[in-house]
């Protein structure tokens, strides 16, 4: 049964750790993405910049073929609690991935109107300030996601960097929070074994690592999960 589910905590981290694959842009990428071991899939709704975006219909669409248990994470830039709950209940989502900050409302309005979602705020690691502010959000929600983007740039970076940001800084979110952690930014198979080595992360999660012009690359997909299961 997939942890993403259900009621109750996120188990910690044993052994190897889940894999999401972010950016799913049809039923045929997410067919593949499960196909190869993916425990959840990404869906990514408008952002101010990054890869990956596609329409709400279409991401309601390719949720209703996604097999449980595999979890159905929307990304969504949206920071008014109540906009936020009417996008997942617009695309049936059974996670929320929370890209920005929450300016309007708090985190208490999921669990009253949408108790059975489960919440993933996104920490873009940025320096050792990050590090307070994940271990506040841990307080509140499912599980983190640690990413290397700025939501302080004029066009705020959201997600979908390709880059790597300081593991050190992760690696300590991870000892602290009290809720599981998934890394993002930057992984492929090349650095995926050092990744999990040195941040113990409980969900690894990618976008452009397993793509090639945009498109999911099945050949890398397949590299990409057979580093995993080496582990």
């Amino acid at each position: 049964m997939n942890q993403l589910q259900g009621s109750g905590q996120f188990p910690v981290f044993k052994g190897i750790p889940r894999v999401k694959i972010c950016c799913i842009s049809s039923i045929q990428e997410a067919h593949e993405a499960v196909s190869f071991g993916a425990s959840a899939l990404g869906l990514v709704a408008k952002m101010p910049s990054g890869p990956g975006p596609i329409a709400d219909e279409l991401i309601r669409e390719i949720i209703a073929t996604i097999p449980p248990p595999v979890a159905s994470f929307l990304l969504t830039s949206r920071t008014d609690t109540q906009d936020i709950i009417q996008h997942q209940q617009l695309v049936n989502s059974n996670v929320i991935q929370l890209v920005d900050a929450i300016n309007k409302g708090n985190y208490e309005d999921f669990r009253l109107a949408i108790p059975a979602t489960k919440i993933v705020q996104v920490i873009h690691v940025i320096d050792e300030n990050s590090i307070d502010e994940a271990l506040a959000a841990a307080e509140q929600v499912d599980a983190l996601l640690l990413d290397s983007g700025n939501p302080n740039l004029a066009v705020k970076e959201l997600g979908g960097t390709g880059r790597v940001h300081n593991w050190a800084v992760s690696r300590k979110i991870v000892e602290q929070a009290r809720v599981p952690v998934f890394l993002a930014g930057g992984l492929k198979a090349e650095n995926v074994r050092a990744a999990i080595d040195n941040v113990q992360p409980y969900g690894l999660d990618l976008c452009s690592g397993v793509r090639t012009n945009g498109k999911l690359d099945l050949f890398k997909l397949e590299t990409f999960f057979n580093e995993i299961y080496k582990i």
